[in-house]
């Protein structure tokens, strides 16, 4: 995401040296002007006057885009397809209207406006171009689909809509790329129209916001098929069209943060048949450490930073930031599990893709236990996540055996609630949510097949520390071309779930001079809230305890510290600088601090690294943690706070 800052205007009007003498008013001055303006607004009044036949050719091309889109809606595939003909009709019956207008566009002001109507006919062509793409694709399936006129689809059980949705994503896949170029196009087109030169209302009529709303809506879609063309092909597979998928589903409570988002704290094994989801098991991810054939040493990470571990367990795999990297090391330990299957992927999802899910579907019920979104005053969070802490962390005198199956349970009824009715209602909702938890990487996946896994990565939902060696990668960042980079990446080791509570502030202030940059950067962390009752005796739902925060910061290749401030030694609390090494093509910075409930912190790490850039600008890609939310960044260069904005997503900043 680039983002360019506002030009600030100089005067540079010179100060009145003296003042010239008066002149004899002549009418001249006046008549002269005056009439050019009336011929320039006889001659403007003149190409205006095709703007009627515009506009009547406008309504017709709506009256029939409306009813081609209540043919869709009922799923009739032949009136569809006559809808799209009639609708090309039309709009070639507009544009030639429109040309007439041509000459307008040298106009000054006034051309600008012309020109976004060329823009925006040039998009309409382009998206009937994709429309017939998708026909072309889907008419040899329809009696399969059922776009035969009647809404069969609407009248299926929730697994025969599913099985339809995902036969109808492999009948477009031929078409995806022909699609996707069209999709593109009609992008393009509309990028060159500014929604700020309009107003925001015409008397009742919403103007500024509608374009607003239409440019993303087709910024999304271009991302879906333009960036996306491996994840939409590979889909239906990986849907278990035509052969089932094994998935495991990864349950990471982000309140508890580690390196790809959250503590492994249950997990849920489904099986894909044509896109129908089977639960096959659903546990406590300390049953399948319990399974584990063996025991593996603690890595120095452990050893180093955890307290009173000695040995390596699943639940704590996933130490690396990179998603692809810690579930590579997830599998060599649940290889050795007994009773494990073959699978196929490892999707994982945290405590903020539940929240949202809940504020479209509504709340859930699970074992007397109310699931929903609403803030719960408890600990100041949702509902849903109180009630998840407080059913698996509360101490209890007895054995919860059905604690086990509750994520499963829950993401199954979820999932049958949303295909249990109309897609109207839910669909286009959860579609858009989904979208948005990949991008803030609230959703992970590592795929086995390699096809897969590079679409999973073209979609930048696979978690991957992007490095110079990677090809498939939707930012523009090459390391040692341009570009700085940072990743942030803290783990709470030990300290209960008070990442519900620490916020974070970070500070890159960068001072750039010949080939390389030095940055200081500060993070602050604060805890407002007071600590838990953590007694196991008193049976207290320990949420907020001091954070024992083991944190790394990523930097290019060749960097070099010069200074850190504010990092302790986990055994004896004693300052100390940080350690430097190299991970995932990075120089990596890590050390370690303590944030205490009602307390604060701070970091201060000043390093140089490389930087070779031949136009003046400072290129900087910033990596999102995964399951990280609301942390706020603020980009100093050269002294002056240029950018401040909240990291929700992995960003491109360009100064």
């Amino acid at each position: 995401m680039v983002e360019e800052l506002k030009k600030i205007t100089v005067d540079t009007t010179p100060d009145p040296v003296m003042t010239p003498a008066k002149k004899k008013f002549s009418a001249k001055f006046i008549l002269i002007p005056l009439g050019i303006i009336l011929v320039v607004v006889a001659i403007i009044g003149v190409m205006l006057l095709p703007l009627r036949g515009v506009m009547v050719k406008a309504n017709d091309v709506a009256a029939i885009g409306r009813q081609t889109a209540e043919a869709l809606k009922n799923q009739d595939l032949a009136a569809t397809k006559d809808g799209l003909s009639k609708t090309r009709t039309a709009f070639t019956a507009l544009s030639k209207e429109y040309n007439k207008m041509a000459p307008l566009k040298f106009i000054p002001f006034l051309g600008a406006y012309v020109n976004d109507g060329s823009h925006g006919i040039a998009a309409g062509f382009a998206a009937l171009d994709a429309a017939d793409r998708a026909i072309e694709a889907l008419e040899p399936n329809a009696d399969l689909l059922g776009f035969t006129g009647g809404s069969k689809f609407v009248q299926g059980s929730a697994d025969e809509r599913i099985q339809v949705a995902v036969k109808t994503m492999k009948a477009l896949t031929p078409k995806i790329t022909e699609m996707a170029g069209s999709i593109d196009t009609m992008r393009k087109e509309l990028d060159q129209i500014n929604p700020d030169r309009y107003p925001a209302k015409i008397g009742k009529t919403v103007v500024r916001a509608r374009l607003v709303e239409m440019k993303d809506v087709i910024d999304n879609a271009a991302n879906l098929f333009v960036n996306a063309q491996p994840l939409l092909i590979n889909l239906p597979a990986m849907l278990g069209e035509p052969e089932m998928r094994r998935y495991l589903i990864l349950f990471q409570n982000d309140k508890e943060l580690r390196s790809t988002g959250g503590f492994l704290t249950a997990y849920a094994q489904f099986r894909l048949e044509k896109g129908k989801m089977i639960l096959e098991k659903s546990t406590d991810i300390y049953d399948l450490d319990s399974a584990l054939k063996q025991k593996f040493p603690a890595p120095r990470e452990i050893t180093t930073f955890h307290k009173n571990v000695y040995n390596l367990y699943i639940r704590d795999s996933n130490l690396n930031p990179d998603y692809k990297v810690s579930m590579q090391q997830f599998l060599r330990m649940y290889d050795t599990a007994a009773g494990k299957e073959k699978i196929d992927g490892i999707i994982a999802v945290d405590t903020h893709v539940l929240v949202e899910v809940l504020k479209i579907l509504g709340s859930e019920t699970i074992g007397g236990r109310v699931f929903s979104a609403d803030t719960d005053k408890r600990c100041d969070c949702p509902r849903a996540v109180y009630e998840l802490e407080d059913y698996s962390t509360r101490p209890v005198n007895y054995v919860r055996t059905e604690r086990k199956d509750i994520i499963g349970t829950l993401l199954q009824q979820l999932m049958q609630k949303a295909l249990g009715v109309s897609p109207s209602q839910y669909w286009g909702k959860l579609f858009q949510m989904l979208l948005t938890e990949v991008n803030q990487k609230h959703v992970l996946a590592y795929f086995l097949e390699p096809g897969a896994q590079k679409a999973a990565e073209s979609f930048n939902m696979a978690g991957r520390i992007m490095t110079a060696s990677e090809t498939a990668t939707l930012l523009a960042y090459k390391e040692n071309n341009g570009w700085d980079y940072v990743h942030l990446n803290n783990s709470n080791m030990a300290g209960a779930k008070s990442n519900m509570f620490v916020s974070e502030k970070v500070t890159k202030d960068v001072t750039v001079s010949g080939d390389s940059v030095t940055t200081k950067l500060t993070v602050d962390y604060k805890n407002p809230y007071k600590g838990s009752d953590c007694g196991l005796e008193s049976g207290g739902l320990c949420l907020n305890a001091p954070l024992r925060n083991w944190v790394r910061v990523y930097a290019p290749t060749g960097s070099k510290l010069v200074e850190s401030k504010g990092i302790i030694s986990p055994t004896d609390g004693k300052s100390k600088p940080v350690d430097t090494y190299t991970d995932l093509q990075k120089t990596v910075f890590e050390g370690f601090l303590i944030v205490n409930p009602m307390g604060t912190a701070r970091i201060e790490i000043t390093y140089t690294s490389p930087l070779k850039s031949a136009d003046g600008k400072y290129r900087l890609l910033i990596q999102k943690q995964s399951g990280t939310n609301g942390q706020e960044w603020i980009i100093r260069l050269n002294g002056k706070d240029r950018k401040k904005m909240i990291l929700d997503t992995d960003t491109e900043v360009v100064l």
